[in-house]
């Protein structure tokens, strides 16, 4: 690899150590800024996705979202790029992969990835400035952070009210029961270091932070020796030093600073606290406790620690078949394991948790009994060495899969190897694996070394016992006693306060509107922008009885094989079942072997076996449906015939049977549902709006969506007797033959070497499955306009509106894919976010179920941003179209097209994109119509298509406000629901 030989840094940098990893094909380097002590740590690698990253140790002693603000206000302006917004600016003016910026526990990291090297360079620019050179302007606080404003704009005698963007993202990121249950546990398990409290924000003390101590945690932690740069790919260190010198680090000197988490003092005895969540009184308290059990570990800079409590985690929890798992599953005392379970190890002291959800307070103490009890069974008698080994293998199928299927595969690398370089440890250790686990593979042969990890994880006296029950009274107190705040702030405002906080509102709004000189800023055009789509090459085969697309792709020794089986006409009580037939495919056992014989022999053999169905409208006509379910497998490449042998078992030697584990998993899938709202709600909103738009959109809504989520609550509590869980089974049973008696087809990705060997090897086994023909899967052509009101436990509110548009072969489906960017960028942006407070808003246009689709995230209002909506079309329409704007939209899209996947992940999508007649001919075609669009285009796809007499709404909201706006509701024509 060219690359990865050593090259000299930069004069301005040592070089520290440089290491090969032969089993990610990189090489990982370290050096030190000579003047500042800046430390930059390099991933060598010829792959063209570069990655950057800086990241400063953050550590806030208090709730106020300090940091979290900091991340938000930097981005809105620098030295060199005074402009109120250049981080977004920059996304429309990018072919970037990947912009973003994280706010973590004890750090804040502004990572981007880009395929082109001027692009990268742009953005580097800016980046680097909006760090070290950040201007915070003190209107952008108020926009980001916290303000005043009266609810009356100009009226000093109306209410007062609280608003800010990170406010309200705290405030829908706080809806979450799980992330209230975490941050409650950390405030109990660490009493005094900066894990005690919320990096992101407490709604209640985000309000508390000063201007003035904004400005001063960013001196104090905004400066070269306290920051970490990390970088990906095929620039050379010596090359991303050069520049780091030119942009920044030559303008600073060394900082006497040392910003660092310090050691948690330990508990002498393990501690239970009781704490409280909201919930309406609707939804009532039963069966809603949640009981946690967590213990504070060692460092995670010391490797040998981290892979021990990895190890322990695995052993404990990594399947249904491990033991403490196995416990929670099947207690009478919860309905589902907790969301928590599992090891954190991002944080310089790890804490491992277990527990459970559906519970109630009084069975705190039976929890602990059953939970320490599994303990002691495992420090007594250990646990079989071959389910050891199991947990050894998915830690190395995990150290050697090349991932960048969401995130970029070097911002992977990179945020493995955060928390060690945050805090100051080798990040080497955590990327190349390899030596640590052939030293655990040792150790575990030792029959007591299992034995003494349980046993000081069961003696530890660092444990809490958190408690977290509903009340139904909360969150009106919490709503009260923000109002009685204001109120009383109200009454001790002076004339000169009051007409203060009517200035700031209107030069923050006045601020929002001014049109700015955006060429100041770096951008690229469509003269950069790559020819085409690149080809991936395969080759249509048969191994055994079934026809078989082969993908030669660089995956590092591992094999992906999917079975693709076409969706038989289905009736709608299958229907219903399908997510869940599709869930407990995978988790039920085989032949004579029960679930957990089985759940034992996928832990040995691949890194994870799923099914799932896959369902699209014709590229010509999005009434006409096309479905699939797909049993998908990755396995080392020593695996790969055990792996083909457990996937033909999984059909063929089905059982059905074990009715409790159906109703387990039935139960944990209800609880994942509900869980999962606040995190997802513009995506629900969306879906509820497009559901009337066709076959596709409807189903997505029934069983994917909020109807989903309530149909599978109403299973799960419906399954509390033998009979209904049998009833249940025998229709699961009925439905997998129904889809066994399908044509079927494999998929193959590996590594080009070992193909032939893998013909010879899956071929004999893949002659245990015949193919054969059945009736098509279809549904009734549909196209109407709903309006929906879904309440959920949620602070802040998800609204959705969508107009039935055009499948993805016609003409004006790229043109209305720029139109929803054109709109986001030129209109939505600044009216939902930086004028609303909502956490995002824009609009999308989905081919596959012909829809346009307008959203807003975490947003405070509602009727407004609905009217947003509408605005935008008028904006649109009124005004000329801007050629900046529409290029900056159509690279946007292109950006999209273009990004890079991992190498099995591009080969999948394009065997997918084949199957559902979306060829490279005709991907495009489309990409060439994006290129092609022009200022007319826009206007005349929006006359067509989005007028407001065939428009459906959906918002996701609360019992309150649903209340306020009954009247509203009802004159709309809206349905009201209860997830």
């Amino acid at each position: 690899m060219s690359q990865l030989a050593a090259t000299p840094p930069h004069p301005s940098f040592e070089l520290i150590s440089q290491d090969p990893i032969p089993a990610l094909g990189v090489a990982l380097a370290e050096y030190r800024h000579r003047k500042t002590g800046a430390v930059h740590y390099h991933i060598a690698s010829d792959n063209p996705e570069n990655v950057f990253l800086v990241a400063l140790r953050t550590v806030p002693k208090d709730s106020t979202g300090v940091a979290h603000i900091l991340e938000h206000t930097a981005l809105c302006g620098s030295e060199r790029f005074p402009l109120r917004d250049p981080f977004f600016m920059m996304i429309r003016r990018s072919l970037n992969t990947f912009m973003n910026a994280f706010t973590s526990s004890d750090w804040t990291a502004y990572p981007f990835a880009s395929c082109n090297r001027k692009d990268f360079d742009n953005l580097l620019q800016v980046y680097l400035d909006a760090v070290f050179f950040s201007r915070l302007h003190p209107l952008d606080f108020a926009q980001e952070g916290h303000r005043l404003e009266f609810s009356e704009p100009g009226n000093p005698a109306s209410p007062l009210v609280y608003k800010g963007v990170v406010f309200n993202e705290m405030k829908g990121a706080m809806s979450s029961v799980n992330s209230q249950l975490w941050h409650t546990l950390c405030k109990h398990l660490f009493p005094s270091n900066t894990y005690h409290y919320n990096s992101g924000g407490d709604p209640e003390a985000i309000t508390d932070l000063s201007y003035e101590e904004l400005q001063a945690f960013y001196r104090s932690h905004y400066h070269p020796s306290n920051a970490t740069f990390m970088t990906f790919g095929d620039i050379s260190a010596a090359e991303h030093q050069t520049r780091f010198e030119e942009l920044a680090l030559g303008r600073f000197d060394s900082l006497d600073v040392h910003i660092a988490v310090p050691d948690e003092k330990r508990y002498h005895a393990p501690i239970r606290i009781m704490e409280h969540y909201p919930v309406s009184a609707e939804d009532g308290v039963e069966g809603k406790t949640h009981i946690v059990m967590a213990w504070l570990l060692g460092t995670s800079t010391d490797l040998d620690t981290l892979l021990e409590a990895q190890l322990l985690a695995g052993v404990l929890l990594d399947n249904s078949a491990s033991p403490l798992l196995h416990a929670l599953e099947t207690t009478e005392l919860g309905s589902a394991p907790s969301p928590l379970c599992g090891l954190e190890d991002s944080m310089k002291e790890m804490v491992l948790a277990c527990g459970i959800e559906g519970s109630e307070a009084e069975h705190q103490q039976a929890l602990e009994s059953l939970v320490l009890g599994v303990l002691d069974g495992i420090a007594n008698h250990g646990v079989p060495t071959e389910n050891v080994e199991a947990v050894l293998h998915q830690l190395e199928l995990q150290q050697r899969e090349i991932s960048g299927d969401g995130y970029p595969y070097g911002l992977q690398l990179i945020l493995n190897a955060m928390g060690s370089a945050t805090h100051r440890g080798r990040p080497i250790e955590l990327l190349d694996l390899d030596p640590a686990i052939s030293k655990l593979r040792s150790n575990i042969q030792d029959p007591n070394y299992i034995k003494n990890l349980a046993r000081q994880l069961r003696d530890n006296p660092h444990r809490v016992t958190l408690v977290m029950a509903p009340n139904t009274e909360m969150q009106q107190r919490r709503e009260a006693a923000e109002a009685a705040k204001l109120a009383k702030l109200q009454t001790t405002l002076t004339d000169e306060q009051k007409q203060a906080i009517i200035d700031q509102a209107a030069a923050l709004a006045e601020r929002q509107t001014v049109k700015e000189d955006e060429s100041i800023l770096p951008k690229v055009s469509l003269d950069d922008v790559p020819l085409e789509i690149p080809e991936i090459p395969s080759t249509r085969e048969t191994l055994g009885k079934l026809p078989c697309t082969v993908y030669a792709r660089g995956t590092n020794g591992l094999v992906y094989q999917q079975v693709y089986l076409q969706l038989p006409d289905l009736d709608d009580a299958e229907l219903d079942i399908l997510s869940l037939y599709s869930q407990v495919l995978t988790e039920l056992g085989l032949g004579e072997a029960n679930y957990l014989q089985t759940q034992h022999r996928q832990a040995q053999v691949c890194g994870g076996i799923s099914a799932f169905s896959s369902m699209r409208g014709d590229i010509n006509d999005e009434q006409q449906t096309q479905a699939y379910l797909v049993l998908s497998s990755k396995a080392l490449l020593r695996n790969a015939k055990a792996q083909a042998e457990l996937m033909l078992d999984t059909l063929i030697r089905q059982r059905f049977d074990e009715l409790d584990r159906i109703a387990d998993i039935a139960a944990q899938i209800s609880a994942r549902k509900q869980s999962s709202i606040t995190g997802n709600g513009h995506g629900l909103a969306m879906t509820a709006a497009c559901a009337g738009m066709s076959p596709i959109a409807l189903l997505n809504h029934r069983i994917g969506g909020l109807p989903g989520i309530k149909s599978a609550k109403q299973r799960s509590d419906g399954l509390k007797e033998a009979a209904q869980r049998q009833s249940l089974a025998t229709q699961l049973a009925a439905l997998h033959q129904k889809i066994l008696a399908s044509n079927k087809q494999l998929l193959l990705v590996a590594d080009e070497e070992h193909l032939e060997e893998l013909r010879n090897t899956l071929g004999p086994v893949w002659q245990g499955l015949d193919n054969q023909t059945c009736e098509p899967f279809r549904r009734p052509a549909l196209r109407e306009a709903r309006q929906e009101f879904w309440i959920a436990n949620s602070q802040v509110n998800f609204c959705a509106k969508a107009y039935p548009t055009v499948s993805s072969d016609h003409p004006d489906a790229p043109v209305l894919t720029v139109l929803a960017t054109y709109l986001r960028n030129g209109y939505l942006h600044r009216c939902i976010r930086e004028q609303g407070g909502a956490y995002g808003g824009g609009a999308s246009q989905d081919s596959n179920i012909a829809a346009f689709r307008f959203y807003s995230y975490r947003d405070p209002r509602l009727k407004e941003t609905l009217g947003d909506f509408d605005d935008a079309i008028t904006w649109l329409l009124d005004n000329p179209i801007s050629e900046e704007g529409l290029e900056q939209a159509i690279l946007g899209i292109i950006g999209s097209i273009d990004k890079p996947g991992s190498p099995a992940g591009e080969a999948k999508q394009d065997f997918q994109n084949q199957l559902f007649g979306r060829t490279l001919a005709q991907r495009r075609q489309f990409r060439q119509r994006v290129l092609n669009t022009r200022a007319e285009d826009l206007q005349r796809v929006c006359k067509t298509y989005l007028s407001d007499g065939n428009a459906s709404t959906a918002v996701v909201s609360n019992e309150s406000k649903a209340k306020d706006l009954a009247q509203w509701l009802s004159e709309a024509g809206f349905t009201v629901e209860r997830v």
